[in-house]
């Protein structure tokens, strides 16, 4: 009986360091979540002022399209 209360308790403690494991790896993901998601803002607000100035503010339906030359 005593040697099944010994392994339960090693089985525990494996199970809380894991679990503190995970913790950890799921807080670090969560900074980078973070950061990548102000990234993308930061480079969507880039992205729409340099189409604002490149049509000198007004959107214009011919942006997208090819050059004459094409």
């Amino acid at each position: 009986m005593e040697q099944r209360f010994v392994d339960i308790e090693l089985k525990l403690t494996s199970l809380e360091d894991t679990v503190q494991q995970l913790n950890a790896a799921v807080y670090e993901q969560r900074k980078q979540l973070d950061e990548l998601r102000a990234l993308c803002r930061l480079l969507l607000r880039r992205q729409e002022e340099h189409d604002g100035a490149a049509s000198g503010g007004e959107y214009t339906a011919h942006t997208n399209e090819r050059p004459p030359h094409y």
